[in-house]
């Protein structure tokens, strides 16, 4: 009798943990969800016209969308990610890709990075002018090269050896940032004048120049978070200047025990406070919820800090956080069976 008993108790204790993996694999199913982002700023509601806010928040659902669309389709978070990320590489109304910021020089640099929640497996490259697709090279670097980050030309051979579209640096040319960058080095070198120091001089510009990236984070079917961010940086940064989008941690950061987070801002801040890592460790190890971690991080230490803008975060259950400390933040989100949620402002 007491063999039989065992015998039982093994059947339901077995019943009950393949049910388990069962619901396990069901919830996956229906919370997969797509979060993404176009930077944040000085981003005011008095200077869109109708017609301008209806094109950017369509841009932004076009992104969104073609992510979901991956995801519904049981494709992987990290496919998702670089989906919605190129739609956003490919237009002029944000800083990556076409339409990236220009360079003191006149030129583009552009950086980007995106990491496996699953495996941690991550890759970036930092400073490269003529790769059409930063997010997707940095993807090749992830699954395809022994290092983590490439830079510059060394960046670019390896995206000719892996076969990726290569484009004239002026491919990524627009009126509007070239307007910016004749602006603000107009600026500087009033700055310059009295300051007598091109760091200071910079430091003193306003943050529109410093800020916008684009990202997208995801949650696939399968439970896999992935995480991943592009940029041109900052306006008429000098030096080789990099900044927080393709740095693991600052930037981007995807981990299955905690979240994924792509950050947007005044990047040097992000580098030093470790934004994106520091909010998937204080959900890890403190056990409070990604609104919380996302909440603290941008609202009271980069705050505290100086430090301003925001992040799109998703945790392994499919909830996401977007907080932002900035005026605006061009933003869009999409959870399993629903439609596209798109904001840009505070209100």
């Amino acid at each position: 009798m007491a063999t039989l008993s065992r015998a039982k108790s093994f059947i339901i204790k077995s019943s009950i943990f393949a049910a388990a993996i069962t619901l396990s694999g069901l919830t996956h199913a229906e919370q997969f969800a797509i979060a993404i982002h176009g930077g944040a700023g000085t981003i005011e509601k008095s200077k869109f016209t109708p017609e301008k806010l209806q094109a950017y928040e369509a841009k932004l659902k076009q992104a969104v969308d073609a992510g979901y669309k991956i995801l519904n389709n049981n494709g992987s978070s990290t496919e998702a990610i670089i989906a919605a990320i190129q739609v956003l590489e490919a237009s002029e109304f944000f800083n990556a890709g076409k339409g990236a910021v220009y360079t003191y020089d006149g030129q583009h640099e552009l950086d980007a990075s995106i990491m496996d929640g699953k495996t941690l497996n991550a890759g970036a490259v930092s400073g490269v002018k003529t790769v059409k697709s930063p997010i997707a090279l940095a993807n090749e670097v992830k699954d395809n090269s022994v290092h983590v980050m490439l830079s510059g030309t060394g960046a670019e051979q390896f995206a000719k050896k892996q076969g990726l579209a290569l484009v004239d640096n002026t491919y990524f040319d627009s009126e509007h940032r070239y307007q910016q960058l004749l602006d603000a080095k107009e600026k500087l070198k009033q700055q310059e004048k009295e300051l007598k120091d091109f760091q200071a001089a910079h430091q003193s510009l306003d943050n529109k120049y410093k800020y916008g990236t684009v990202g997208a984070v995801a949650l696939d079917k399968q439970g896999n978070l992935a995480a991943g961010t592009s940029t041109g940086g900052m306006t008429a940064k000098r030096f080789g200047r990099v900044g927080d989008a393709p740095i693991i941690g600052a930037g981007t950061y995807a981990n299955n025990q905690s979240c994924a987070v792509s950050a947007t801002g005044h990047g040097e801040y992000f580098i030093r406070y470790h934004v994106a890592a520091d909010i998937c460790a204080r959900m890890q190890y403190q056990g409070i919820t990604l609104d919380k971690a996302a909440n603290v991080v941008i609202n009271d230490v980069l705050v505290e800090a100086g430090g301003s803008g925001g992040v799109i975060a998703i945790d392994a259950n499919g909830n996401i956080s977007m907080p932002f400390n900035s005026k605006g933040m061009y933003r869009a989100s999409r959870k399993a069976g629903e439609q596209a949620q798109v904001a840009i402002f505070k209100d």
